[in-house]
């Protein structure tokens, strides 16, 4: 009989390894990205507001910002003055409050000032984006929203494959009506397609202009651009959210634009988003 030898120290340390990599997300439930080819579109509007919405809902909600070059998460939840701290099983997340219904993590937080610079060459935004998802103590989330940058490059690339492992619950892509910023949201679908990502909707983001006196609403840019495209490349549409004075004041100052302002057009556009994903989440678990 042969006699099998095994180094139960290397055995450990392996475990050791996969255990710390895959503890971070085993407490979240649910993953989603938010994307868009174009820049300005405002995904991080999106993601801010659905991680609220999400919150307003019941369910314990992260917000990861890997938009490094752009990190505006921090200010729009108002926690930009916050520092990351380091325990035993990795970085702290900051905390929106002390129930800690939203946990934040950006480069935002690891920067001297705020004005500095990211000037960083991929790999090295690579092994950031990775180090946010394998080193970031979470502890148990309902969901964990993803704010990416534009484009379909290195850190996309980087944040799937790092993400898929954990079975990401899927995509959210964000469009403006113009046709210009339509055709970069065609490419992002093909993205999704190349990488085996799951588009759960397209959002139409400043889809009229909402006036503060008199509440009628707008077409400056167009309309129907985003519909159009979801129609055309067979997926959901989620709605359309349009442009608010009091949703544009309400992220620059930190402030709860879904609390304060429930008879908003943008507040129910943005709840019925939120909705449809919530229903997404619970045909998933089912």
């Amino acid at each position: 009989m042969m006699q099998v030898l095994v180094d139960f120290g290397k055995v450990f340390n392996i475990l050791v390894v996969f255990i710390s990599e895959r503890g971070q997300l085993a407490g979240v439930q649910h993953i989603i990205l938010v994307l868009s080819g174009k820049g300005g579109v405002g995904k991080s509007t999106i993601s801010t507001e659905l991680a609220l919405a999400l919150k307003h809902a019941g369910k314990k909600v992260g917000i990861l910002d890997v938009d490094l070059c752009g990190p505006s998460i921090p200010r729009m939840i108002n926690v930009q003055n916050q520092d990351v701290h380091q325990c035993d099983s990795g970085w702290v997340p900051v905390f929106l409050d002390q129930d800690k219904s939203i946990a934040v993590m950006s480069i935002g937080f690891l920067l001297e000032k705020p004005d500095d610079a990211v000037v960083w060459r991929g790999p090295k935004k690579n092994a950031l984006i990775k180090q946010f998802i394998s080193d970031v103590a979470w502890g148990e989330l309902d969901f964990l929203v993803v704010d990416t940058p534009p484009g379909t490059s290195d850190e996309h690339i980087s944040t799937v494959e790092s993400l898929r492992p954990f079975k990401p619950l899927g995509a959210v892509l964000v469009t403006t009506p113009q046709a210009v910023a339509v055709g970069d949201v065609r490419r992002q679908l093909t993205f999704c397609k190349k990488t085996g990502l799951r588009v759960l909707g397209i959002v139409e983001n400043m889809s009229g202009f909402v006036c503060p006196h008199c509440s009628e609403c707008t077409n400056i840019f167009s309309k129907g651009g985003g519909e159009e495209l979801a129609k055309h490349a067979g997926v959901p549409f989620l709605g359309c959210v349009p442009l608010d004075p009091q949703l544009t004041q309400s992220l620059e100052e930190g402030r709860d634009f879904l609390q304060e302002f429930p008879k908003s057009l943008a507040f129910s556009a943005l709840t019925d988003i939120a909705k449809h994903l919530l229903a997404e989440a619970s045909t998933c678990s089912s």
